[in-house]
């Protein structure tokens, strides 16, 4: 018996991911990743919110991210455990399904550790796009870890960044760096400090992984002019900027229910006030107001961008070779008769025994 159409589920698994992005490029992948965040961003208010569902234990923890637009909905599960390296287990893994809310059947299904880093790239690049002093083109980038370089091609590829200037306490994690971003057409610095690391620096990003209250950037080191993206702290009782770094910045966030649970302003009052970065993108509030502004996008990663990334990558595969057909779903030929079902595979079965 052959599955319905409807029943079978186009999976891009791992392979086939890879050969997306290589076949069309990194480049473009976030270039285009950008632009459908952007303009799911712009019609923020549609979209159903929730903080993610999240399971915290002493080794980490796992998550569902679900949001729909009426038409479509989606979910991502991801883990974040930070101990996994030792292990050599990564830190972050993650997968996701887009559903057609009309027949609540999945569209696709797909592997989403390296669309994560794909799409928390691009979220990074549209809101240094939105909010960074003209003319940036140094970014520092302190936590070399596995999200780096995704940052520094998606900032290049997006905003224009041709300096990049490394810093991790881990000099290994600086040196893989340096060798995979080799060859992009990026001016390369390797930093032994923080402090070093941003000097001269237009846009800085943290994406450090210790699940702990850290203090990568202090008041004193942070001077006037530049953007921040706050990207490593992402879950309660880890944040990676000092609490004085905040009062002096225009704070920009995703969802603020869930930034003050897992962001940076979760070391502050309950009435800190933010900006909703969609807000600014759809033209209803102001970003940067002056040269002199410190901007700072406190980003957790919301289940909206999952969802992008997924309309952007459904979009992607149609008609093409990168994914394999699942069947996933049930296609009995009676609907009210799933048990018939399994007792005719079981009578196929005995005749072809």
């Amino acid at each position: 018996m052959s599955a319905s159409p409807l029943a079978l589920v186009p999976f891009v698994n791992v392979e086939n991911m890879m050969r997306l992005v290589l076949e069309i490029s990194i480049e473009r992948c976030l270039e285009e990743l950008t632009a459908y965040v952007e303009e799911d961003f712009r019609r923020w208010e549609l979209f159903d919110k929730t903080p993610r569902v999240a399971s915290h234990t002493d080794d980490g923890v796992i998550e569902l991210m679900p949001t729909s637009d009426g038409i479509d909905y989606a979910f991502k599960y991801v883990n974040g455990h930070p101990k996994n390296m030792k292990d050599g287990l990564q830190t972050v893994t993650a997968f996701g399904v887009l559903s057609s809310v009309e027949t609540g059947y999945p569209v696709l299904f797909s592997e989403m550790t390296i669309l994560t880093a794909l799409r928390t790239a691009a979220t990074s690049a549209m809101a240094t796009r939105a909010l960074a002093p003209k003319g940036a083109t140094t970014l520092a980038i302190i936590g070399n870890g596995a999200q780096a370089e995704f940052q520094a091609l998606a900032l290049k590829t997006v905003c224009g960044i041709s300096d990049i200037r490394l810093c991790d306490t881990d000099r290994a994690a600086t040196e893989k760096c340096v060798r995979n971003l080799s060859g992009t057409g990026l001016n390369i610095v390797k930093c032994t400090s923080p402090e070093e690391a941003i000097e001269g620096a237009d846009v800085i990003t943290t994406c450090t992984a210790d699940k702990q209250y850290a203090t990568v950037l202090t008041d004193n080191m942070v001077g006037a002019g530049v953007h921040i993206n706050a990207i490593g702290g992402d879950c309660p009782g880890k944040t990676e900027l000092h609490a004085d770094i905040l009062n002096r910045s225009g704070v920009f966030v995703e969802y603020p229910p869930q930034t003050r649970i897992e962001g940076e302003i979760q070391q502050m009052p309950a009435d800190f006030p933010v900006t909703e970065l969609w807000r600014v993108l759809a033209g209803d509030a102001k970003g940067r107001e002056t040269n002199r502004e410190i901007t700072l996008f406190d980003g957790v990663g919301f289940a909206i961008e999952d969802f992008s990334a997924l309309r952007w990558l459904r979009d992607k595969v149609a008609r093409s070779t990168w994914h394999v057909d699942l069947d996933l779903i049930a296609d009995p030929d009676d609907p009210r008769d799933l048990y018939g079902m399994i007792q005719r595979e079981k009578l196929r079965m005995q005749r072809a025994g």
